[in-house]
């Protein structure tokens, strides 16, 4: 969920954890989201197939784990953020019936731009799934 405030760059410090965020891995969110990102490769919805390639079932695609890492950040920094980069690397698959859950800090912040890096990883119970950093401009 969004927060309705947004964070202040005056009220941000180097270090600052960001609450958790846990993420139910659903066949339903996998589907869904492949499809919405355009995505049609049959390993993003249909079990046989993916089974076909060795998983054991559907699984997460890229454009998805990026929308829930800015989900993610956004959540913490408000509406009111301006996104400036995303970047990400993937590790161990999400696939349904797992949690995945968000956790990151602040690790820098720059008072003439106004910018703020976040460094984020979303764990599942197989290791990270998603780490990376996001760069945001706040009010």
């Amino acid at each position: 969920m969004t927060s309705k405030n947004s964070k202040r760059f005056d009220d941000v410090r180097p270090g600052e954890a960001l609450p958790e965020l846990a993420i139910p891995i659903t066949t339903t969110l996998i589907a869904s989201a492949a499809i919405a990102t355009r995505d049609y490769f049959p390993g993003h919805h249909d079990m046989e197939a993916a089974q076909q390639l060795g998983s054991p079932h559907v699984f997460m695609n890229i454009l998805t784990t990026s929308g829930l890492s800015q989900r993610f950040v956004e959540g913490w920094a408000g509406p009111a953020a301006r996104f400036k980069d995303l970047k990400i690397k993937l590790g161990a698959p999400n696939y349904p019936g797992d949690t995945m859950t968000f956790s990151g800090e602040v690790v820098r912040t720059d008072a003439a731009s106004r910018e703020v890096e976040v460094a984020l990883k979303g764990k599942n119970s197989m290791g990270s799934h998603v780490t990376g950093t996001a760069t945001l401009v706040l009010p």
